[in-house]
């Protein structure tokens, strides 16, 4: 089949090239937290290869940088900001609930010596 003949043309887009993330030039060290926060999601995750576009032997670097930071304590091991702003609330909640029932009972207990 010819390429003139075509019943559906190709169409001609161009595509950028993406920059890879790390440069020949970047050191992978668990010191560059520039570097290292990059591959790290909100949750304080390690994203995946793809995600991050490395090669496989950058990503192994990467893993080994993020956990010896993690381990010196230069990182958190999770980000959980959310999950303690939602236990402290639940548990504020529970307070008051435990405080509302020790009340109702001694305001029982002192009717009672009343009568």
């Amino acid at each position: 089949m010819d390429k003139s003949k075509r019943l559906f043309p190709k169409s001609k887009r161009f595509f950028r090239r993406r920059l890879p993330p790390i440069q020949s030039g970047d050191r992978i060290d668990y010191k560059n937290m520039s570097l290292i926060s990059r591959f790290i999601s909100e949750q304080g995750k390690i994203l995946s290869r793809r995600v991050n576009r490395l090669t496989l032997k950058q990503q192994r670097l990467i893993t080994i940088a993020i956990k010896q930071a993690r381990i010196l304590s230069s990182l958190p091991f999770r980000n959980n900001e959310k999950e303690f702003e939602k236990s402290e609330s639940t548990t504020q909640a529970t307070g008051l609930k435990t405080k509302k029932r020790v009340y109702s009972s001694i305001k029982f207990k002192f009717q009672s010596k009343l009568k």
